[in-house]
């Protein structure tokens, strides 16, 4: 009966707004567009504003889950058309806070003490209400401040009845409105799910907090408040309280003598440093979750809080992207089309060329612009929009990546307008690669390697055994002249010797612990045994 009465107030949303109006504007099936035409609220609801305002409205007024929805939709800017996309990035999720005793019932459930115990003090007024949480301020009996966050009683309940009703939504619309198959609803709700539950799990954001502050512990960029461990868990965090100014005050940044073109560089520098050197980087980097520390103006120093979304890069992605900025700035178009294939982001069977063109075509008209006006966000944008009408799957992590691309450059570019973002990010590019391809990686890599090639190794012996039987059974069918079976067996012999001397010298080094040179001597010698392996199976 909920799910039922919930639909009902999701229809008169759709009247209330009109939405049925764009609607009307696809290809529908004849009876639905009549059912539509013939409709009282035609005549009794008049459409004002524009389509996107009347989605952006319409989301609002059918409560927090939906505004989450719109604020992820708008992070796919592969799909959506530019006026849609930034309506819905204006979209914010502040609701009414729930009772303050409801709130201290919920900690002391979670926490098996009462509040008195676990505070000296705790403020019954909420700092910040928000759909998911609630955040309350407090201290503890050791007197420092912190704040105190709270899952909104009831909200999974709420969550998984909407995701219910989306999907049914969903599914309604790709039947009536095939020309709205492309944007592939179902996959949007999927994702939106996984985003929205993680969130409900804030010893997850706790956990995700650590690891950025361990991240930057000895680096004055970026501050990340302390987790209390002991008073934090899936319903309940507890965390340091910061003091910091909005990062989008301008005013308030200027009065305390901060450098707002040190700040801004600053900002690139932390984003690309969380994606390239630790591959773990806030995603939800927006003017709410960031402040600046009023504290070190002469060394300017951003402090982030809410960490319920966070993306990460495996280390291919990483070098595909790299490549792929560097090779944008150098105009090599054919590489950044074959990297989109060698990455396995587009089929196999692409036709590279054409790629090439089309990126060509998106392109050249970027590079029209001065440096520092090109938008590194809309040029991955315009990469992907590209890649898409060659079949490139969604990349939930690019996707990610690129939402937070576009909120570091907006907040960099509303400090300094003049902010060259390239000037700043190809040196850290560049200075990626020369780690990821230089000597101490290759040895950090051995070193990584090295206890699974110590367990290995003893073993090698036996499997010399084996693919020694293995290449005298296959003698018997080898097919050839008699110089190439001799060729053969020669080469092959050659083969079981340098696995032998491999496994001979490397099983006493695997049993040395702490050796720093033995990574590099098992690797030469399994380097070696490749070499002789190829050479008696060519």
């Amino acid at each position: 009966m909920k799910a039922i009465l919930r639909g009902f107030s999701i229809l008169r949303v759709i009247i209330r707004y009109r939405l049925d109006v764009p609607l009307l504007g696809y290809a529908l099936p004849l009876p639905v567009r009549l059912i539509f035409w013939c409709m009282p609220w035609r005549l009794l609801v008049p459409a004002r504003g524009t389509v996107s305002e009347r989605i952006r409205l319409a989301l609002i007024d059918l409560g927090p889950v939906f505004v989450k929805l719109g604020q992820l939709l708008s992070t796919r800017r592969d799909m959506l058309d530019d006026d849609l996309a930034q309506q819905l990035a204006t979209l914010l999720d502040k609701v009414p806070a729930f009772d303050s005793q409801q709130s201290k019932r919920l900690i002391e459930q979670a926490l098996k003490q009462s509040v008195a115990q676990a505070f000296a003090e705790f403020d019954d007024e909420p700092l910040a209400s928000a759909s998911v949480a609630q955040v309350h301020s407090a201290r503890l009996v050791t007197g420092e401040a912190v704040v105190v966050k709270i899952i909104r009683p009831g909200i999974k309940l709420v969550i998984e009845r909407d995701l219910r009703l989306m999907r049914l939504l969903a599914k309604a619309i790709n039947m009536a409105v095939p020309d709205l198959r492309r944007l592939r609803l179902q996959d949007v709700i999927d994702e939106y799910e996984k985003t929205i539950l993680d969130e409900l799990d804030l010893q997850r954001e706790a956990g995700n907090a650590s690891q950025l502050r361990r991240n930057f512990e000895n680096s004055n960029l970026l501050y990340i408040p302390k987790i209390h461990w002991e008073l934090s868990n899936p319903s309940v965090l507890v965390q340091e309280r910061i003091y910091g100014l909005r990062v989008n005050d301008i005013d308030a940044i200027e009065s305390a003598g901060i450098s707002r073109q040190e700040l801004a560089k600053r900002g690139v520098e932390i984003f690309f440093t969380q994606v390239f050197r630790d591959s773990f980087f806030h995603a939800d980097m927006h003017p709410g979750n960031i402040f600046v520390n009023p504290k070190l103006p002469h060394d300017p120093q951003y402090m982030a809080v809410d960490f319920g979304i966070v993306g990460s890069l495996t280390q291919e992605d990483q070098a595909y992207l790299a490549r792929i900025l560097l090779a944008f700035f150098d105009r090599d178009y054919r590489q950044i089309a074959q990297l989109h294939v060698d990455c396995g982001w587009l089929p196999a069977d692409t036709k590279v060329h054409e790629f090439e063109g089309a990126i060509r075509g998106v392109s050249e008209p970027i590079f029209s612009k001065p440096l520092a006006e090109i938008s590194f966000a809309q040029v991955l944008l315009g990469l992907f929009q590209t890649a898409r009408r060659f079949n490139m799957q969604v990349q939930p992590q690019l996707v990610l990546l690129q939402k937070t691309m576009l909120n570091i450059e907006g907040l960099g570019r509303q400090l300094y307008p003049q902010l060259n973002l390239w000037e700043t990010a190809q040196p850290i590019l560049e200075q990626w690669f020369r780690r990821q391809v230089g000597p101490k990686q290759v040895y950090r890599q051995l070193k990584q390697e090295w206890p699974d090639l110590a367990r290995q190794l003893p073993h090698l012996p036996g499997l010399v055994h084996d693919a020694l039987q293995q290449s005298t059974r296959s003698k018997s069918v080898t097919i050839g002249t008699k110089d190439a079976a001799k060729s053969k067996g020669h080469w092959s012999g050659l083969t079981g010797l340098g696995l032998v001397i491999a496994a001979v010298v490397a099983h006493p080094i695997s049993l040395v612990d702490h050796v720093w040179f033995a990574p590099i001597s098992v690797m030469l010698a399994l380097v070696g045994m490749l070499v002789l392996w190829h050479r008696g199976n060519r």
